[in-house]
């Protein structure tokens, strides 16, 4: 059976958003636009890929680290990866950062992804879908922990940052993958 999941496509999903100031976010292992490596998606590694970040407004007391697919046929998009209470000192997360919470330094530690996983789900759109964004996201938070424990959804973490984030970073990667579009991803893996 084949599904056809033709729709438009969501706008840049923090244009939709109160404007921030900006500060600068980079990977060693994609640039702006860029597809993704096959490795960091769930199709094979699903390692994480590495983040660094500067620039950031001297108030900040603390980060948190998302990467959001605006672009799943769901209504509200899809979450790869969600890291809070990361410690205003650390302003990079290497490569595999995302397996789990041991992989991260201090308090900081993995809300549960659109998968169900406290750790990175790599890109897994569904077949012939179309490109997707993956838009990496860190903000800049004027308290040192958002108060959530574990089990607080990554869309939770991004209410909760509405409040508290004074700046706001992103870096978008795609991926696609080609063919006749089939079943749901959440029922092959995660998108």
């Amino acid at each position: 059976m084949t599904t056809d999941l033709t729709r438009p496509r969501p706008p840049f999903p923090y244009d939709l958003l109160p404007p921030l100031p900006s500060f600068t976010l980079g990977s060693d292992d994609f640039a702006e636009g860029e597809r993704i490596a096959d490795r960091f998606t769930a199709l094979a590694e699903n390692i994480s890929p590495e983040l660094h970040w500067s620039g950031f407004p001297r108030a900040t007391r603390s980060f948190v680290v998302s990467c959001f697919d605006p672009d799943a046929p769901t209504p509200s998009g899809w979450w790869h990866w969600t890291v809070q209470d990361l410690d205003v000192s650390v302003t990079r997360l290497p490569q595999g950062a995302g397996e789990s919470d041991l992989r991260l330094e201090g308090a900081a530690f993995h809300a549960a992804n659109d998968s169900g996983a406290h750790a990175w789900s790599g890109p897994y759109p569904p077949e012939g879908d179309g490109e997707h964004r993956y838009v990496f996201a860190v903000h800049a938070l004027d308290v040192d922990t958002l108060d959530l424990d574990d089990e607080a959804t990554a869309a939770v973490v991004a209410f909760s940052c509405s409040t508290h984030a004074i700046a706001r970073a992103t870096l978008t990667a795609t991926f696609s993958r080609p063919g006749k579009t089939g079943a749901p991803a959440f029922l092959q893996g995660s998108w």
